[in-house]
């Protein structure tokens, strides 16, 4: 069998089986899945996952439970606690926030769709309206607050995992409200300043801030109960020794909701909080991104076969003789760059690009401008260094062989969503398909983040190609060249947190833990750039294709703060 069809074959096993393994897991014991849209009375259409339980029909109403993810995540974030929480008998709506996943934008309005996303669950037949839990991660926390606030009696327990009650976007907690609430708040978590007032989250039990929603005059001592379930008062502190995006993949912070619930719901299907099995849909979203990745190469390696294509295949012409100090400083300043501008030209983002109707989406215009300004860094550096390559450039066929590509791969994925009701994903790092108004964001972005590959890529081969490398070698030094920086500064930021409790950077814990998305992502850039040129002696095909595929990663997975008319 040639090459580029082994390619294709190990990628469509891996994708297939991953997804049906994710498959299986999501519906263990007969639970339904079904993704649902309703028209919120506050805000705009809605969008949710619902999880339906075997023993949940119309005659038979089961507990209810609204499940909310955090900012820049959407519903299928959830996965873990939604899947056992339908294990233990729980109808589950996995609601997409406004602005987020296919709900309609803006983020932040209307209760963050909280109010709604309650309203569409007591609104079921099979949903028993005496017995309603809301969860919420971050954001999503201060989602279920809202709908807790406008249904101050429309539910009976809450769980908020690395969030809190309180300015800016909640309302005060006290030691009434809000009902019977269990707080999931991580030993590591990098928001403790933002949520509880306190510079470090291991702290969090002496927060004034939450003596107030426990009423206690005291530090409240973690695991035990305060109030009473019968009264409504009851609280509870549990601090995982994880960090705040890590909650959605721990089972200690996934067992605490579920031994919540369980205490302050009745019916369902009782399990020991121990009894997990999510974890094993996460392995197989993870193996279906592999998948993926390699079915994009070999999609790309077949086409090349094609007598329209063949005319791009070629091997690469290096100049450079061996690695010398041009090596070496290339290297370490194609590593370093985008990381020592990271903080600053984020911030610059935010200024000079707020969002708007022609880019609604506040992070990835941020990462826009970063990737452009890197980009003019990129030629400078170039022209100063004077790397050179005998590339080949045919832009129309080398655009096409792309947009195939990914086209293709976008279908794949189109067909995972249709016949197993899963995406390709590992943790926070997503590939989901995007709805229509998504489309058109990644029209308008697709530019930009293409021209930053482009030059990223073309300075990559030329700066770092080495003649009578092996593959190994050059995957290695590309991955070096694009990942590393990112790998060194993560280090440098979450070593502190865990060893003195708070970041290196602690002003900045959203863009640290955005960062953390870029270290595989810039990884697989760099395999399939090196994949690609390989093939071609040329940088634009893997430029094109890295940039519809982040771009469309971007766009599918970020928040829209912009109402787009």
């Amino acid at each position: 069998m040639k090459g580029h069809r082994k390619l294709v074959l190990v990628g469509v096993v891996l994708v297939l089986a991953g997804s049906l393994t994710a498959h299986l897991i999501q519906t263990s014991g007969q639970i339904r899945i079904r993704d649902v849209r309703f028209q919120g009375a506050r805000a705009g259409r809605m969008s949710a996952l619902l999880y339906v339980p075997a023993n949940a029909s119309a005659a038979t109403p089961a507990p209810g439970i609204l499940a909310v993810h955090g900012y820049i995540n959407s519903r299928e974030t959830q996965d873990g606690f939604a899947i056992e929480f339908a294990r233990r008998g729980y109808v589950v709506l996995a609601l997409d926030q406004t602005g987020h996943g296919y709900s309609d934008p803006p983020a932040f309005a209307h209760g963050f769709g909280g109010p709604d996303g309650l309203d569409y669950l007591r609104s079921l037949d099979i949903v028993d309206k005496n017995n309603i839990g809301l969860e919420g991660h971050s954001m999503g926390g201060w989602t279920v607050l809202a709908a807790a606030a406008a249904y101050p009696k429309g539910y009976q327990a809450m769980v908020l995992e690395g969030s809190s009650t309180g300015p800016p976007f909640a309302a005060d907690g006290s030691a009434q409200w809000p009902r019977n609430l269990a707080l999931v708040f991580s030993e590591y978590d990098e928001f403790s300043a933002l949520m509880w007032g306190v510079t470090e989250a291991r702290n969090v039990a002496n927060s004034h801030k939450l003596w107030k929603v426990f009423g206690a005059e005291a530090p409240v001592q973690t695991g035990v109960v305060y109030g009473k379930v019968e009264e409504g008062t009851a609280r509870v502190l549990y601090t995982p020794a994880v960090t705040h995006p890590m909650d959605h993949i721990s089972p200690e912070a996934i067992g605490y909701s579920l031994d919540w619930f369980q205490r302050n719901l009745k019916g369902g299907r009782p399990l020991p909080s121990g009894n997990q099995i999510w974890y094993w849909k996460e392995i197989g979203t993870l193996v279906a991104l592999a998948g993926f990745l390699v079915l994009l190469l070999g999609t790309f390696d077949w086409l090349l076969t094609r007598s329209y294509f063949a005319s791009l295949a070629q091997g690469p012409i290096v100049t450079r003789d061996a690695r010398n100090w041009r090596w070496c400083l290339t290297l370490a300043l194609m590593a370093s760059v985008p990381v020592l501008t990271y903080f600053r030209f984020f911030q610059w983002g935010a200024s000079w690009l707020p969002p708007s109707v022609l880019f609604p989406q506040g992070i990835t215009s941020q990462i826009m401008i970063w990737a452009l300004l890197n980009a003019v860094i990129s030629v400078a550096l170039m022209l100063v260094l004077r790397g050179s390559a005998g590339f080949t450039t045919r832009w129309l066929r080398s655009v096409q062989i792309a947009v195939l590509t990914v086209c293709i791969g976008y279908a794949s994925l189109w067909a995972v969503d249709f016949l197993f009701k899963t995406d390709y994903r590992f943790w926070v790092v997503a590939f989901k398909l995007m709805s229509l108004t998504q489309f058109k964001y990644f029209l308008v972005y697709l530019l930009p983040f293409t021209v930053f590959f482009a030059v990223t890529l073309r300075g990559l081969h030329a700066g770092l190609a080495v003649k009578g490398d092996s593959a190994a070698k050059q995957y290695l030094s590309n991955v070096a060249a694009l990942s590393l920086g990112f790998l060194v500064f993560l280090l440098l930021e979450y070593i502190p947190l865990f060893v003195r409790g708070r970041l290196l950077t602690s002003s900045e814990p959203l863009n640290v833990i955005v960062a953390i998305q870029f270290l595989p992502l810039m990884a697989m850039i760099a395999i399939i750039a090196t994949f690609t040129y390989r093939r071609t002696n040329s940088y634009l095909p893997g430029a094109v294709i890295c940039g519809l595929l982040v771009t469309w990663y971007m766009v599918a997975g970020q928040a829209t703060q912009a109402a787009v008319r």
